[in-house]
């Protein structure tokens, strides 16, 4: 419950895990004034060791557990959950949270808020006729839809038929003081495996989980195309997949048939990306669906040009050949053939990588995504004050 000092805000997610819509979220509880509000986090199935991610000791977490498919007795116990800590608002995100949105408003919560992070990965380019129906309907009951990116707004706006005036565009913000471009200290590559690459070593990598939506398949594709057509570089590649996920498995039996295990680290998930991406060469996201990429971000704030899919809201981060390049999705030919690009013109990669630290620092900052969400945070508080 809120007190008369701060308002509480219940931030609903399918499950707390490792993720970039998780990160941004903890990012938002961790850096928002602690005078102005309070946080509850519901997740619908579960909470995991991300958890510890949240430096806020006031923050409840409450786990709903939700079975797999339809589940009606979880409307029921959220009804319950809302009527007990009494929110001033209810932040949902993605698809799996959308309904929550119309139990909020039965509950009495007064402010319901939905964010739209990226396009559900069973409809990519969100075309599927029930979502949109269900988006529609659920609409009567959100003031305000956040669009992390462009793409997505135009998306709620021209395909879904969400007015405009519904709809605040926030992109994701990066901790520029935690990622940062590396000095000396990238010739050691001392977060990686003693032996695994040195200061001669060509490191491309990525983070992200390794599911198929991630497509990290197309990229280990790629590495293994540049290892067999440019035997000039075979001693100094290397290439580094943070994350953990079901394609593992898959990747390792590419590896072994190409016989290159030794030169990839498969990292699993990390607490050390900051340090792992200073120690890179040229960053990848070879994802087939992307809303606002927080990789994407943290790879150009540590001053790595980026190779990206031209999906969803990448191409408004990655200025194509100005902070990295853009390639087609599941095209590991062309993400091979622009990676040796980079690989002939190290002074090139290096511009590219300035570029994209000074573009993060102007434009995506933690900052300035803070403020965004306090000002919407803020206008609906007082709408809501003036209405009384």
């Amino acid at each position: 419950m809120s007190t008369q000092e701060s308002s509480l805000i219940a931030h609903v997610i399918h499950r707390l895990n490792v993720g970039g819509l998780e990160n941004g979220l903890v990012n938002l509880i961790n850096n928002l004034p602690d005078d102005k509000y309070q946080h509850a986090v519901i997740c619908l199935t579960e909470s995991t060791e991300f958890v510890r991610r949240i430096q806020r000791a006031d923050v409840e977490i409450y786990e709903l557990h939700k079975r797999d498919g339809k589940d009606l007795a979880i409307y029921l116990r959220l009804w319950k959950l809302l009527r007990k800590i009494k929110p001033d608002i209810v932040h949902t995100r993605n698809l799996s949270a959308l309904e929550v949105s119309v139990i909020a408003a039965l509950a009495g919560v007064p402010i319901r808020i939905h964010g739209e992070h990226g396009r559900d990965i069973y409809d990519l380019h969100g075309k599927h006729k029930r979502y949109q129906q269900l988006r529609r309907f659920c609409a009567r009951f959100i003031h305000y839809f956040i669009a992390l990116s462009q793409d997505l707004e135009d998306w709620l706006a021209n395909d879904v038929g969400i007015s405009r005036e519904k709809i605040v565009q926030i992109y994701n913000g990066v901790d520029v003081e935690r990622f940062y471009p590396a000095g000396e200290q990238k010739s050691e590559r001392l977060s990686m495996p003693a032996g695994f690459a040195d200061a001669s070593s060509i490191v491309i990598g990525t983070v992200g989980r390794l599911e198929p939506v991630k497509d990290q398949l197309t990229l280990v594709r790629a590495f293994i195309e540049l290892w067999r057509t440019k035997a000039e570089w075979q001693a100094q590649l290397r290439l580094v997949l943070v994350g953990d996920g079901s394609l593992r498995l898959r990747i390792e039996a590419m590896l072994d048939k190409a016989g290159i295990k030794e030169q990839v680290w498969l990292a699993g998930s990390r607490d050390n990306v900051p340090d792992i991406l200073r120690e890179l060469d040229i960053f990848v996201l070879p994802s087939l669906g992307e809303g606002i990429s927080n990789t994407i971000l943290e790879a150009m704030a540590s001053g790595l040009p980026v190779v990206a899919t031209c999906v969803g809201g990448n191409p408004e981060l990655v200025q194509d050949g100005v902070t990295g390049t853009l390639v087609q999705p599941n095209d590991f030919e062309a993400m091979a053939e622009t990676l040796c690009t980079y690989l002939k013109d190290t002074v090139y990669a290096h511009q590219q990588g300035l570029a994209g630290r000074q573009r993060v620092v102007q434009l995506f900052s933690l900052t300035s995504m803070m403020r965004c969400y306090e000002l919407v945070y803020d206008a609906l508080l007082m709408a809501r004050k003036l209405e009384k």
